[in-house]
């Protein structure tokens, strides 16, 4: 795990290299242009729980860290228990990424700092990138000064991915862990488990697992007998 500001650690996996974008494409390829300070000043992502924000988040504060940036990665749905003045100082950050902004809609000391934030990072050429399950509009904040700017960049939402993309994000994840994932084993996962992006890495992060200790491949009878033990 890599260590960013307030002890948050990202997830090694978060990264582009991992990501399938399928229909999602212009959204990723934003958010690879911001890591790089070469795209939007303000981006927003949005979708339902399970469409992958947070890796896409991570990955671009991981790519903007790779690159020497001060980063930050802020998991509101964990900070938001604790006092907003958390935020102060990260305005000297170069990207800073809002996760699960609408847990704090609502909580006018929260969107204050929020609204802070933003006024100390994208008016002076830094980034801000946020995601939530709605677009800022629909969030429920208090402060319209908020939503507004939170709108005023780009504003994405992501995608489902189909069958054949779905197929090809976990292609792609087993290549990045190392292994090899024959696309029959792929097609069987599809039709037993939930296909939402995080569920599915998940459950290949677990099945890699359970491949490197039994020194197995990852081939249909040995995906089913993990898999039926963990129901049992």
């Amino acid at each position: 795990m890599r260590q960013l500001a307030l002890d948050i650690r990202l997830a090694e996996h978060a990264v582009f290299a991992s990501v399938h974008p399928g229909p999602n494409s212009l959204a990723v390829s934003a958010l690879e242009r911001m890591a790089a300070g070469d795209g939007a000043s303000a981006l927003w992502v949005w979708g339902a729980p399970g469409m992958g924000k947070s890796h896409l988040l991570q990955a671009g504060v991981a790519a903007a860290h790779e690159r020497g940036q001060r980063t930050a990665y802020l998991p509101l749905a964990t900070l938001s228990r604790i006092d907003p003045g958390v935020l102060d100082g990260l305005g000297a950050c170069d990207l800073v990424a809002l996760d699960d902004v609408g847990v704090v809609a609502g909580n006018v000391a929260w969107e204050r700092a929020l609204l802070r934030l933003y006024e100390a990072l994208v008016p002076a050429g830094r980034r801000l990138l946020g995601a939530g399950e709605a677009p800022p509009a629909r969030l429920g904040l208090a402060l319209d000064d908020l939503a507004s700017r939170l709108a005023a960049g780009g504003v994405f939402r992501l995608e489902p991915l189909g069958e054949a993309d779905c197929l090809e994000a976990l292609r792609r994840r087993a290549e990045w862990l190392g292994c090899a994932l024959p696309e029959e084993t792929g097609r069987y996962l599809l039709a037993r488990v939930d296909r939402s992006v995080s569920a599915l890495c998940t459950l290949l992060d677990r099945l890699d697992r359970a491949a490197l200790v039994a020194q197995k491949r990852l081939t249909i009878p040995f995906v089913r007998s993990v898999l039926e033990a963990s129901s049992t």
